[in-house]
């Protein structure tokens, strides 16, 4: 027996389904970078230290831990990216935005060129917004005072 062979359906398909998964990967880091990484660096933090007063030794395994977390779920990030946009066949020419771009006399067209955000940025922009927009709402309305009385 012969395999079937791909076609148009069942590659767009694939396509699709490869997209979904790349975004569905990157809306789950992007969550845990405020979420999953600050909480497994303090319970690894706890366990490391057999104290129970807070400890410079503590925090510095806390530190640690974090920025190696931030670090490792950022370059996952930025490979996600890469990978999404030669999916997608997104030109990977230089990408900075207009506002991080030097002022000098080259035209308009070929400074904003490619400056369009992909899906995968966009998921990462909205994860900042529901962060800080969390972090608002906890910080004025159910934190509470910290001074006595």
């Amino acid at each position: 027996m012969s395999e079937p062979r791909p076609t148009i359906a069942n590659s767009s398909r694939s396509l699709v389904a490869k997209r979904v998964l790349m975004a569905a990967a990157t809306a789950l880091i992007a969550a845990n970078l405020w979420t999953g990484a600050p909480l497994l660096a303090l319970w690894i933090g706890s366990q490391g230290v057999g104290e129970k007063t807070l400890s410079m030794g503590a925090v510095f395994v806390v530190v640690a831990v974090l920025a190696i977390l931030l670090l490792a779920m950022t370059l996952a990030l930025a490979q996600l990216n890469s990978a999404y946009d030669r999916l997608t066949g997104r030109p990977t020419g230089e990408r900075r935005l207009t506002w991080l771009r030097s002022m000098n006399t080259q035209a308009r067209e070929t400074v904003s060129q490619g400056a369009e955000l992909s899906a995968l940025e966009r998921i990462v922009m909205a994860s900042v917004y529901l962060a800080v927009i969390a972090f608002v709402i906890w910080f004025f309305l159910l934190a509470g005072s910290p001074l006595p009385g």
